[in-house]
């Protein structure tokens, strides 16, 4: 039986357990793991987040991303969509690739998404040059949209680390 690969992205504050829930459905899936603050590292040594360095990673990122769902390979796509649109052209690439969106809506509270996200030993822990300042932090926060019910999101609580729930929500080994 064939099986159609996956597109797995992320809706989530900063701090709320994106990546770390992305290295597990990796260990646990034979999908490609690409991670957008790595790449842009890689594309820029010491990145500045300017929107041209944005809009050169992320159009690098979702043709490699396509090309990937053509060759039939599963992608973790590790960047946050925090926008309906961005979240829609993900989903015309895996119609077009014939492959299947699975949005993943982390749903760690705000408060304990800051505290993570503030914290000296979440950028060490996921290789940042730089900490991340409250006011970038409430700016991406204020700016999310929220996923809606027609988008259908597997909604996992980032608070823990529960990987029996997130093993059956995604329907991994």
């Amino acid at each position: 039986m064939d099986t159609r690969p996956v597109l797995y992205i992320f809706v989530g504050f900063p701090g709320a357990g994106k990546t770390s829930i992305a290295k597990f459905i990796h260990q646990h899936s034979n999908a490609v793991h690409i991670w957008s603050d790595r790449e842009r590292q890689r594309m820029f040594g010491y990145p500045t987040h300017s929107l041209k360095e944005s809009q050169t990673l992320y159009l690098a990122l979702n043709i490699k991303t396509e090309d990937l769902l053509k060759e039939g390979k599963s992608v973790i796509y590790d960047t946050n969509f925090n926008y309906q649109s961005d979240r829609n052209l993900m989903k015309s690439i895996t119609d077009k690739c014939g492959a299947d969106l699975k949005l993943i809506w982390v749903t760690t509270p705000k408060e304990v998404a800051r505290s993570r996200a503030l914290e000296h030993t979440h950028r060490d822990r996921n290789g940042y040059i730089i900490t991340m300042s409250e006011k970038e932090f409430n700016h991406l926060c204020d700016h999310t949209e929220i996923p809606t019910e027609d988008e259908h999101p597997i909604k996992i609580d980032g608070t823990t680390f529960n990987e029996e729930d997130i093993r059956r929500k995604l329907k991994l080994n």
